[in-house]
């Protein structure tokens, strides 16, 4: 399971924070990040904007992926986030297997293993 970190931007701390702890709630993220505030420049439906946004940082692995992108499309407040997946090349192997254990769905409890 290959790992990785996604980024996206949120308009204020609250949704960012909201967004957070949903995908670690549903295991779709080890960590996030909500890191300070930064200054955005960037052209949106042909005019010059500038914004102040929230960064977010997500550790997740490429198997769980579409869902977790599935998640921001659905809890992001913008028509059209910024969701960006790097890889993951390395890393501290302890760090990365707690991320792909913590990345893993919860089993089943109708299934038996």
């Amino acid at each position: 399971m290959g790992v990785i970190a996604v980024l996206t931007n949120l308009p204020d701390s609250e949704s960012a924070f909201n967004l957070a702890r949903a995908l670690v709630h549903r295991r779709l993220a080890a960590c996030v990040n909500v890191l300070a505030p930064a200054t955005s420049f960037f052209r949106w439906e042909g005019r010059e904007e500038e914004a102040t946004e929230i960064p977010v940082l997500i550790k997740s692995t490429v198997e769980r992926y579409p869902a977790l992108e599935q998640a921001i499309r659905e809890l992001h407040p913008y028509e059209l986030p910024e969701i960006i997946a790097l890889p993951v090349e390395q890393g501290l192997l302890n760090y990365l297997g707690w991320v792909r254990d913590e990345c893993k769905p919860e089993p089943d409890p109708g299934t038996t293993t």
